[in-house]
């Protein structure tokens, strides 16, 4: 089943959505996070993507009471709730996990300390995703702001053999609305045995159908659904007719 993921991004008790993850490039603001979150579970959404931005920025999850806000409203209505941005260290992806969070996104962590994180894959087979994020062909870590010298595909391979789920962003067009890099989520899904989510620079039914041909398990969404470029229900539909 593919999954079609709106993405709920928290900075400073706002749902937000940032322009190439840049925190003063503010797309989208709107000051009632769970309200939004609640809104994409009655349209028909079956798994939210929530990020910590100000966690992702500072380095310390910052929005608990929201995400576990969010979750009591999700477990309600049978809705996965997968959560990244500031989870660090394992004592708080454990916390989240325990707490009713579905999937717990890695990503800094999934980088420096794979056998961290590795464990935590084997303890929540297909509840540890990690994030590969990627600008100029490069890993990006601490909220895209630190340069790796690994490709995405030799980031992934270090936890080859392990049961967890990949979630590629491509940073060179993420919040631009102008189109994905078909070739390089292409590159990623090959390369991988891992199931693999893509974000980044989604902005039409057809960048979201291109993916899908290409393998891909799902795909995040955020400005181009706030917008109204992409219409979720519409989206839906088309997906449900092939």
């Amino acid at each position: 089943m593919f999954e079609v993921i709106p993405a709920v991004d928290l900075k400073d008790f706002k749902c937000v959505q940032l322009q190439q993850g840049r925190a003063e490039r503010v797309l989208v603001s709107i000051s009632d996070p769970v309200k939004v979150a609640v809104g994409w579970m009655e349209r028909g959404a079956k798994t939210l993507h929530v990020v910590d931005l100000s966690g992702a920025f500072g380095g310390n999850l910052y929005h608990e009471k929201i995400i576990f806000e969010i979750v009591k409203e999700a477990k309600s209505r049978d809705v996965t709730i997968q959560v990244g941005g500031g989870i660090r260290s394992a004592e708080i992806a454990v916390n989240l996990l325990e707490k009713g969070v579905d999937r717990v996104i890695l990503g800094t962590l999934a980088f420096e300390n794979p056998d961290v994180v590795k464990a935590l894959a084997k303890k929540y087979p297909e509840r540890i995703v990690v994030a590969v994020d990627s600008k100029e062909g490069k890993v990006v870590v601490r909220g895209w702001k630190e340069k790796t010298n690994l490709s995405p595909a030799k980031f992934a391979s270090i936890y080859e053999g392990y049961d967890i789920l990949l979630l590629y962003t491509n940073v060179d067009v993420e919040g631009l609305m102008k189109g994905i890099s078909l070739k390089s989520i292409r590159d990623v899904v090959e390369s991988v045995n891992f199931p693999v989510y893509v974000a980044g620079g989604i902005s039409s039914i057809d960048d979201v159908l291109n993916i899908k041909k290409v393998g891909a398990k799902g795909v995040i969404i955020g400005s181009a659904l706030y917008t109204g470029k992409i219409v979720f229900e519409e989206l839906l539909n088309k997906l449900n007719k092939i």
